[in-house]
């Protein structure tokens, strides 16, 4: 979710993220970007710094980013947390210029990360949740996670006059009698006047 909706009990943390551009054995695409990792304390460097470059591969710092936790988002965090592997989301966008890529999302919310999966164009990466997101994710989880039992909600009762199929010309049954009674008094009295 973006930090346009934070709250005060917001919780952020700063990341750094390691990606790796290599040539495509594909005839549409030059490139093939991955995300090799996450990391919790990393220089502060431009986005897309290159650190080593070997055999026509290139390993860049993206960038840095937040990770948010929203207080009202915790159901997710808390399914990714106990299942058998928790996993960080990482996406990245195309963008014009050098090196092509920009870092756009890390997130620990499966559903916000499900959203990105079905977009063409955009770079969506798994990773094993690190050690350093582990602990403080929990502890939010701990702190601002509240069971909400389902509510079916009741439908409002139909209508039948509002569902029948009007007569033609008019809308509902008896419609296009009242038309006409308006008519005819219109009528009349501009044969008065």
């Amino acid at each position: 979710m973006s930090d346009a909706f934070a709250t005060p009990d917001t919780l952020r943390i700063p990341v750094a993220v390691v990606a790796e551009r290599r040539p495509a054995t594909s005839i549409w695409a030059d490139w093939v970007w991955r995300v090799v990792d996450v990391l919790d304390d990393a220089p502060v460097l431009p986005p897309w710094t290159e650190l080593r470059q070997e055999a026509g591969r290139t390993l860049f710092l993206a960038g840095h980013a937040m990770v948010s936790m929203h207080p009202t988002d915790t159901d997710n965090y808390k399914y990714n947390l106990e299942g058998p592997d928790p996993r960080l989301w990482v996406v990245l966008r195309p963008a014009d210029g050098e090196p092509g890529m920009m870092l756009h999302l890390v997130t620990l919310d499966p559903g916000e990360a499900h959203l990105y999966a079905d977009v063409g164009n955009d770079t969506l990466e798994s990773l094993p949740l690190p050690g350093f997101l582990a602990g403080p994710a929990r502890a939010f989880v701990a702190t601002h996670h509240r069971e909400r039992g389902f509510h079916k909600r009741r439908r409002d009762r139909a209508d039948p006059e509002a569902l029948a199929r009007g007569e033609p010309g008019g809308d509902r049954p008896g419609e296009n009698k009242a038309r006409e009674d308006k008519r005819g008094e219109d009528k009349r009295g501009g044969e008065e006047s």
